[in-house]
């Protein structure tokens, strides 16, 4: 990434206001490090508390312009759509439930938008914004970042080109152990909202694991789960949120597969993996050593691929920065998203063509996928775990 694109297309960079992701947010600082790496954007309002007191402050401690660091995201959106050399692009990372709200009004402003994951926390509000997306034809990206690193692309790109032959099998997990210790229950007071069960959605691991887990799985095979078998709950007795989710998957072109999240696992890091297997061989991924892909063919030796190395396919060697055997992980995944959405973005806006490599972002439609994903999920498990269909987004 020795240019920059945005600036070529665009004449300079994307402006880019936040909403949410202020004082002791994690997701908040990676959302606006991606933004970053790669100078597509610059940074220019935020609204970034829910008090509109430190919003303002913490924006301005941010670097922000004391007159662009708004009070709460409503009257950012409507000083920055009204606004001289205005925002451009709306980052939102807030609590779930508010996720329908910012993105409908942030659209209807005329931004284009970036948006933290789940989508939304119903199916209802998710069919919403993929309508206004579609009659709007502004760009969304969700930041499902897994999808940044160069050997999730590689393994994508290898599907994509036959290498594994037929799908035929893929195995999915993503497990923490940071709701392992049963002696520290869920808190009865100053509850935080990814507890609420209005806040954070019908199912805390499926929606803050669970949407990562499937969203990968789409990503790398271009499958969709037809069908769902799924036992949803909470393993640590004193647990009031789910911890813990399994299923059985039926995709649309046959192949089976098998699926698992927990937040309960004790000892346990980040560990999400994948493994694909078709008719010609099978590729593995695990995040915790994210620059291998183990390809075993069917009728040749293990082979291990890296960025930048031997065998990288086109839509990995766009996502590495470096060259072989220098390690790249998590900020640089989440960036190459950014940039990506920036790049469709700038072309939107400017009436050209983007790359078509730069359209591999997780979109709008993508978003209603996870979020149905997780209703089928939890009406199985409430059925008694039976096979379930899992619906898909009306044809745009």
């Amino acid at each position: 990434m020795d240019t920059n694109p945005i600036i070529e297309v665009l004449g300079r960079r994307l402006r880019l206001a936040v909403i949410g992701g202020g004082p002791g947010s994690f997701i908040g600082a990676m959302h606006r490090t991606a933004a970053r790496i790669d100078d597509r954007y610059e940074i220019v309002a935020g609204a970034v508390s829910a008090d509109p007191n430190r919003a303002r402050s913490a924006g301005r401690a941010l670097g922000i312009d004391p007159d662009r660091a708004y009070g709460d995201a409503a009257e950012l959106l409507t000083a920055e759509a009204s606004r001289d050399g205005g925002a451009d692009v709306v980052a939102i990372m807030t609590p779930n439930d508010s996720h329908h709200e910012y993105i409908l009004g942030a659209l209807r402003g005329g931004f284009d938008v970036i948006c933290d994951k789940p989508m939304t926390n119903t199916v209802d509000e998710a069919l919403d914004v993929l309508a206004v997306v579609r009659s709007t034809g502004l760009v969304f990206c969700l930041t499902h970042n897994y999808t940044g690193y160069p050997m999730v692309r590689q393994a994508r790109a290898m599907v994509a080109d036959g290498q594994l032959g037929e799908l035929r099998l893929v195995q999915v997990e993503y497990v923490q152990g940071g709701k392992a210790d049963e002696s520290d229950p869920d808190p009865e007071q100053g509850l935080p909202w990814r507890y609420h069960p209005v806040r954070g959605g019908p199912s805390l691991v499926m929606g803050d694991i669970g949407t990562h887990a499937h969203n990968l799985v789409r990503f790398i095979t271009s499958l969709d789960v037809a069908e769902i078998a799924a036992e949803v709950g909470h393993i640590a007795p004193q647990r009031l949120v789910d911890d813990y989710a399994g299923a059985l998957l039926r995709f649309d072109n046959g192949a089976r597969g098998s699926f698992w999240v927990t937040q309960a696992a004790a000892g346990v890091e980040n560990s999400l993996a994948i493994r694909v297997s078709g008719t010609r061989g099978t590729a593995e991924w695990h995040q915790e050593h994210p620059t291998r892909l183990v390809f075993r063919p069917l009728d040749g030796p293990v082979q291990v691929r890296t960025p930048n190395g031997p065998g990288t396919l086109p839509p990995a060697a766009r996502a590495s920065r470096i060259v072989a055997g220098h390690p790249e992980g998590f900020h640089e995944g989440f960036a190459n998203v950014y940039s990506d959405a920036a790049e469709v973005i700038a072309a939107r806006r400017a009436g050209v063509a983007p790359d078509p490599l730069a359209g591999e972002f997780t979109d709008a439609e993508d978003g209603v996928r996870g979020v149905m994903f997780v209703a089928a999920a939890v009406a199985s498990s409430r059925s008694g775990g039976v096979w379930t269909p899992v619906e898909t987004p009306p044809a745009g």
